[in-house]
């Protein structure tokens, strides 16, 4: 996306979110980001031909389509950390779990969550009160607090450049179904997870 120019909303909350990346690190206090993206599932209709010695794999053009599947990143830029949810859809009650999941299986102890997001219809904290109860919803949004990225500045969300690389070293390929995406996307996470791959 092209930023609007002269944009005093723009510059004030691409100012906010840069900020929020030069604080030092915190573990009572992580930066986390988030974001997702859909993947299209495909089957070959024919079996490839495997690489050989001065020879390609070869694969069929045709395909088939077996529907489609959404990744939620959630990237700690400062600590080299990230995890891929893989979920089928991509509504309010499936951001509100993937929050839940956060607050309280990555970041437990964590005093409050400082999050990165977009500005997504479904990325709102009023989604939490239509996956749960009252005090449940509440609960999770006192353990956050949020900074959205400009609108038309969704690249400032760090979890974005994650999932560009995603898509770039694991997801460039014919995947058929969700077992095996999940289990490609999670040797993906693990091996980088154990690089300590960080933002600079």
């Amino acid at each position: 996306m092209i930023p609007p120019k002269q944009n005093a909303d723009f510059v004030a909350a691409m100012e906010d979110v840069l900020g929020v990346y030069q604080r030092p690190y915190d573990a009572q206090r992580p930066v986390a980001c988030l974001d997702e993206q859909s993947k299209q599932l495909v089957k070959e209709v024919r079996t490839p031909i495997p690489m050989q010695p001065g020879r390609p794999e070869c694969i069929d053009y045709e395909y088939e389509r077996n529907g489609t599947a959404n990744l939620f990143m959630l990237f700690e830029p400062l600590h080299g950390w990230r995890h891929v949810k893989v979920t089928r859809r991509r509504t309010k009650i499936d951001f509100a779990h993937v929050v839940r999941e956060l607050v309280d299986v990555h970041y437990p102890k964590a005093e409050k969550i400082v999050l990165v997001m977009d500005n997504l219809n479904t990325h709102k904290p009023a989604s939490l009160y239509e996956a749960f109860e009252p005090a449940e919803a509440r609960r999770l949004i006192d353990r956050l607090k949020i900074h959205y990225t400009p609108k038309h500045g969704s690249w400032l969300d760090m979890a974005e450049t994650e999932l560009s690389i995603l898509a770039k070293q694991c997801l460039d390929r014919r995947i058929p179904d969700h077992p095996t995406l999940i289990r490609e996307v999670g040797a993906w996470e693990n091996q980088r997870n154990k690089s300590k791959c960080t933002v600079d």
